[in-house]
């Protein structure tokens, strides 16, 4: 079982990795006015002309930045959910069998849900 200090040395880490994904968020992507935890992809530098090869070069960086955009939304929803689990006094239990998360796995990871055991759920 994890101490309540370990758990603030948690929350702090995760806190920090939250502000990096929504800097990280904030220089390719809008949050969505209608949804704040969807983020909009920016305008490709650039206008799309009679260059094919200048258009395909731009619809090529925007699939790359809504990729990288998909993975960090990810990343971002799991942080503030396991902040949110902290606040709610659930954090470090495996959400599939209710067991302890391994502080172990934890230190690697503070965002996870689920112990080793149930990782790939």
């Amino acid at each position: 079982m994890i101490t309540s200090e370990q758990i603030q040395g948690f929350k702090v880490r995760l806190e920090k990795e939250r502000e990096v994904l929504q800097k990280e968020l904030s220089g390719m992507a809008s949050p969505n006015p209608a949804n704040p935890t969807d983020w909009e992809p920016k305008a490709a530098e650039g206008e799309f002309g009679a260059d094919r090869n200048d258009n395909a070069d731009l619809i090529e960086s925007l699939h790359e930045n809504n990729a990288s955009i998909n993975e960090l939304e990810v990343r971002l929803k799991n942080v503030t959910e396991a902040l949110d689990r902290i606040e709610a006094g659930t954090y470090g239990v495996c959400e599939v069998s209710g067991d302890d998360i391994e502080v172990d796995r934890l230190n690697a990871n503070p965002a996870a849900r689920t112990c080793m055991a149930h990782m790939e759920q």
